[in-house]
């Protein structure tokens, strides 16, 4: 039964994935179609993050308080809403294009494409839902391979997305947004029909006469004081900051060292299969044989010197050779992080503290584009590997003194007192 709910959270995660992979690279020229500047496709493409900063933690909450399965499909459906709006804008605006001149015109597109981004952004929550539902419904001993599966669904959506997007693109920018509202719809039916409930109605009760404070800024910084989770989710943050950077400039990086569009997409398309895999069956693997905490310092410092090497790296093999350790450390962060986290706190505030996790990683897509941008347009293409690594340098000092030291006391205690 858990297998056949891993395996339903996985499609869900998936076809979620793909919708957006789909729609995702299209955005820039879509906006720029009708008039945007550089710096409006900037807030177009940040305004998602910004708004899913606030809309994570929300869902997460209230999924604690009245089951996974119902926020799921209020995500889902807001997705949907906001994807078919996407594709809706154009002809809407060719709709009242004959009454209005064309900048107004321009103008009503560019806010209905505004408005789809911030919907989509506030209700999709649902891969910190989907994480939480995999916290129910497995053990501690599996919870790492469980989030593993939803990272292999988010790596597989991505590999697949931004290709069919690309294709369906032929047909204009609305096939893409259309394509992927269906997919959505489809989610929903799935959810509707296979996904049953992971919090029983015991827990539900449990947890709705607990009081809940509304999620603020206040409240964010609480959970990043909290001792056990609070360090982890710094983690969180500081590894996002440096990969998302990494992410985002990254295509700078391989124009800058004379890479052709279409080879950029294939080196991109294969980080993304090999965290795939990691995510996907490795990681079941590692957990196995070796501690949380071991895997995550390890990863750490693997992901700090791949991304000193990325700084020096200036042809392509050297490059597909580096990249290697740097996915698979990215992969294992990725899936290890969560399943800490979730381990960190009382089952009933699980959906709460992985939403607040999503938050911090929207953060760090909102800073890391103008961050990275900026470095290596000032300072050059060296710029971003340099500081990511440094920023990587000073996540492993802090995960020593925060997690690994204070962990390896605890154990110690423990096995004295067992003695």
């Amino acid at each position: 039964m858990r297998n056949s709910r891993l395996f339903t959270i996985f499609l869900i995660v998936f076809i979620d994935l793909l919708g957006f992979g789909l729609i995702l690279p299209l955005l820039p020229y879509y906006a720029e179609e009708y008039g945007a500047t550089p710096a409006v496709v900037g807030l177009l493409v940040a305004s998602y993050a910004a708004a899913q900063l606030l809309g994570a933690p929300i869902l997460g909450r209230l999924s604690d308080r009245y089951g996974r399965r119902p926020i799921l499909l209020v995500s889902v459906f807001g997705t949907f809403l906001s994807l078919l709006l996407l594709g809706l804008a154009d002809p809407l605006g060719r709709a009242i294009a004959h009454s209005i001149s064309p900048q107004q015109s321009n103008a009503f597109i560019l806010a209905v494409l505004f408005f789809s981004r911030i919907l989509d952004g506030l209700t999709g929550g649902n891969i910190s839902v989907a994480q939480a539902y995999i916290a129910d419904v497995t053990d501690e001993q599996n919870r790492a391979r469980g989030m593993g599966i939803v990272g292999a669904a988010f790596g597989l959506g991505f590999i697949i997305g931004p290709a069919a997007g690309g294709a369906l693109s032929r047909f204009g920018y609305s096939a893409p947004a259309f394509a992927a509202a269906a997919l959505s719809f489809l989610n929903l039916l799935q959810i509707f029909f296979l996904l049953p409930e992971s919090l029983t109605a015991e827990r539900r009760e449990e947890i709705a006469r607990r009081p809940r404070a509304p999620f603020t800024l206040r409240a964010l910084w609480q959970a990043l004081q909290r001792p056990k989770v609070g360090p982890l989710l710094h983690v969180r943050l500081f590894f996002g900051l440096a990969f998302a950077t990494f992410q985002t400039v990254f295509a700078l990086f391989a124009q800058a060292i004379g890479l052709q569009a279409q080879t950029t997409g294939f080196v991109l398309a294969y980080v993304g299969l090999l965290a795939v895999i990691t995510q996907g069956g490795l990681i079941g693997l590692l957990t196995r044989r070796f501690r949380e905490n071991a895997l995550l310092i390890s990863a750490l410092w693997v992901m700090g010197g791949s991304l000193l090497g990325w700084a020096f790296t200036r042809n392509l093999v050297a490059l597909l050779i580096l990249l290697l350790p740097l996915a698979v450390s990215g992969g294992i962060l990725n899936t290890v992080i969560q399943s800490a986290i979730s381990k960190a706190v009382s089952r009933e505030e699980v959906g709460g503290i992985l939403g607040i996790a999503a938050s911090l990683e929207a953060i760090t897509r909102v800073v890391a584009p103008t961050l990275g941008g900026l470095l290596l347009q000032n300072l050059g293409i060296w710029a971003p590997g340099i500081f990511t690594a440094l920023l990587m340098a000073w996540t492993v000092t802090f995960t020593y003194r925060r997690i690994i030291r204070p962990g390896r006391e605890e154990r110690l205690k423990a096995e004295a007192s067992h003695a």
